[in-house]
């Protein structure tokens, strides 16, 4: 599972995210997001497809982000298949 940058969401809602959605520690939270800001993406998790779409939808539906004043909503991700 793939999260994408944006200009919408700071490193702390993305490291709260983390910590929240996936159980991540403070620290791997706050490397995904500084992976996310300067490569314009992140491999957040490699699993089966049944919990990718999961944490996902997760992702989807976690809010925006109330640090940035014109935040629009949750970030983005996405699913790709590894061989």
């Amino acid at each position: 599972m793939i999260l994408w940058d944006d200009d919408d969401h700071s490193y702390a809602y993305v490291t709260a995210m983390m910590m929240e959605v996936f159980r991540f520690p403070a620290e791997k939270g706050f490397q995904i997001a500084t992976e996310v800001d300067t490569r314009g993406r992140c491999i957040v998790l490699t699993t089966t497809k049944e919990h990718a779409e999961l944490k996902r939808d997760q992702i989807h539906a976690y809010g925006k982000d109330d640090l940035i004043q014109d935040c629009k909503g949750s970030m983005w991700s996405t699913i790709e298949a590894v061989e």
